[in-house]
């Protein structure tokens, strides 16, 4: 059997194109998580919050939705208790039936110089990526 100069360069070309299949369901793969990564990004709701100084001395704890998704049934806690929040602001807007996309809900903050500067609050909602939600930020004054 002889091997010519076309035996050789078919060889190379068989061995190119499988090197290419191989390659080619790779990045497929690779799309495939990226876009299924995508899909679930836009179904989730993301919360945070801040507290926002107003005048001198006047504040407000601002909680927004930077997520893609609208928050639902939006609720707050309070794991090491509330000292400085207004509970009527709090009980007359949560739980907030809906929170969309960039937008923000403002409580009214009452501070004294005996006020804890760092804040730990829970957000808890639901979104179409999940039912249940939660998320425990720290907003310092």
């Amino acid at each position: 059997m002889q091997i010519t100069a076309g035996n050789v360069i078919a060889g190379i070309a068989l061995l190119l194109s499988g090197y290419a299949t191989w390659k080619t369901s790779k990045l497929n793969k690779l799309l495939l998580e990226k876009e299924t990564s995508e899909a679930l990004k836009n179904k989730k709701a993301d919360l945070g919050a801040s507290f926002i100084k107003l005048g001198s001395s006047n504040y407000r704890l601002k909680i927004w939705n930077k997520g893609k998704a609208i928050a639902r049934n939006v609720r707050i806690e309070f794991p090491e208790g509330n000292n400085n929040l207004i509970l009527l602001d709090i009980d007359q807007k949560f739980p907030l039936e809906s929170l969309d996309t960039f937008q923000a809900v403002e409580l009214v903050t009452a501070v004294t110089m005996g006020t804890k500067r760092k804040h730990p609050i829970k957000l808890i909602w639901s979104d179409d990526f999940d039912e249940h939600n939660e998320k425990i930020v720290y907003p310092t004054i």
